[in-house]
């Protein structure tokens, strides 16, 4: 293990992030809210650290294992959901524990979305600024962005981008160059980000929130900057623009780029994850809707039933969190339905959470081959996914990672209720982060401020680990991990 190295990077990284409280204070200053004393010093605090982490071994050279990798990014996202809780902390319009501004910095940057903040809408705009940046950021990586630089530093990216890359197939790259792949990435993401803040501001929104949900949106990451969400718009077109861009942040944006380069839809088509995942959606609007009309929530309304039920399923189903109603007054069995569509959630390659559609897809088929073979015992049969069949150690490594996920959102659920949560809300509190979903129910519908710092931490561990797929950061718990 190359300890100087790791720190090296790490020092890199801080100093790299620090610049981002730039945006903030700007923001600050042109509505002269008086945080811009409080961004600038966070700047201060977090270039020192990462300066004074990466001097004494600047001169250090080695090359970058896979190993190393794996610690990089655990570590980089845990120093980093601390490190962000600072301007929470500096800012005078808030009186916050370092718990809370640690939980909202973690919340933000793994595209959760939970909350433990009230009165947002009269909160300083700089610092809603802040809270959006940083799930934006989050929300394709900022790992992924360093990958550009540090091949400019003399350091190799690869094993980063193998570590934290969502998705079973992190093997899979854009282009040959590691480098020239994250900037592919990045150019779609503030591409799509761009035109969702344009037709926000066409359909009714001013520039800031525009641009300030276009962050949460991309990223699927579910702050806002009203407590209502985009509930406080009230706007038919403005939920149909965040339910594409929702679904546009959700797909793999590998596909993404296919589609970019070939400047064809077919890609789309033909990629049968996509396909997949379409499916599943329709399943899910029928079934919200219907029990939405069932209960005749809306006074059968069709319109309005189902302008909510396809956004609702959108946020939930991605890990998006951002609601269009007060869901409070929901049905039970739509709202525990929608928790549950969570634990899917978006594509591989997307910056959704969840176990993945592609996880999702093939364990599905494995069950069909499964209950082919009952009838026909000497059969043969292939797991096939798309035009090609499945190796069988990729569906064991699949059923090892939903086998795992599922267990974890138990042990969490467990914790939860023992720190004095009723199942029903614990299991919300888990499903909200463990999937990065962030909006809770019943007990956590309204935020999650009531809850004990014990919980909080233990749901800071649980979005860290669903941003990071879960083996990424438990294979630094196993002794071999740490063995020569």
């Amino acid at each position: 293990m190359h300890f100087a190295l790791i720190t090296k990077i790490l020092g890199i990284l801080l100093m790299v992030f620090s610049f981002t409280m730039a945006p903030p204070v700007a923001i600050a200053y042109w509505y002269n809210d008086g945080s811009e004393m409080a961004f600038l010093a966070a700047f201060a605090v977090i270039f020192l650290l990462g300066l004074g982490m990466w001097l004494p071994v600047w001169r250090h050279r080695a090359e970058l294992q896979t190993r190393d990798g794996f610690l990089v990014v655990t570590l980089f996202w845990t120093v980093l959901g601390v490190i962000g809780g600072i301007p929470f902390l500096f800012n005078p319009a808030l009186d916050i524990s370092i718990t809370d501004a640690v939980f909202e910095s973690v919340s933000g940057l793994t595209t959760t979305g939970a909350t433990v903040l009230s009165g947002l809408d009269a909160l300083p705009k700089s610092l809603l600024f802040y809270r959006q940046q940083l799930q934006w950021l989050g929300g394709m990586g900022i790992i992924v962005l360093a990958i550009a630089i540090l091949p400019m530093l003399g350091v190799g990216g690869m094993q980063l981008y193998k570590a934290e890359t969502p998705g079973p197939m992190k093997e899979a790259k854009l282009t040959p160059r590691i480098a020239e792949t994250a900037k592919a990435l990045w150019f779609l993401y503030v591409a799509f980000t761009i035109l969702c803040a344009v037709l926000y501001r066409a359909a009714g929104m001013d520039w800031f929130d525009a641009v300030a949900h276009s962050f949460s949106t991309i990223s699927t990451g579910g702050f806002s900057t009203h407590d209502a969400s985009m509930a406080h718009f009230d706007s038919p077109t403005i939920d149909m623009i965040a339910s594409l861009f929702i679904l546009i942040g959700a797909m793999s944006f590998t596909l993404h780029f296919a589609a970019f380069r070939s400047r064809s839809l077919r890609a789309y088509v033909l990629d049968p994850e996509f396909r997949f995942f379409i499916g599943l959606l329709t399943i899910y609007i029928t079934m919200v809707a219907v029990g939405l009309w069932v209960y005749d929530h809306y006074h059968h309304n069709a319109g309005t039933t189902l302008r909510h039920a396809i956004f609702q399923v959108m946020s939930f189903s991605t890990g998006t969190g951002l609601t269009s109603t007060n869901m409070a007054a929901w049905p039970t069995y739509v709202l525990y339905f929608l928790v549950l569509t969570s634990f899917i959630g978006g594509c591989a390659g997307s910056t959704g959470g969840g176990m993945k559609v592609i996880r999702s897809a093939l364990v599905f088929h494995h069950s069909l081959r499964e209950l082919r073979r009952l009838i026909y015992p000497s059969g043969v049969f292939a797991v096939g996914f798309g035009n090609r069949s499945t190796d069988d150690r990729v569906l064991q490594a699949v059923w090892g990672f939903v086998g795992v996920y599922i267990m974890l959102a138990v042990i969490f659920t467990m914790i939860f209720i023992m720190t004095g949560l009723d199942p029903g809300t614990a299991l919300a509190t888990s499903a909200a982060s463990l999937n990065n979903v962030g909006q809770g129910i019943a007990g956590v519908a309204s935020g999650f401020g009531d809850i004990t710092d014990f919980a909080k931490w233990m749901m800071c561990f649980a979005m860290l680990l669903g941003r990071l797929e879960v083996f990424t950061m438990l294979v630094l718990f196993m002794p071999l991990f740490w063995r020569q």
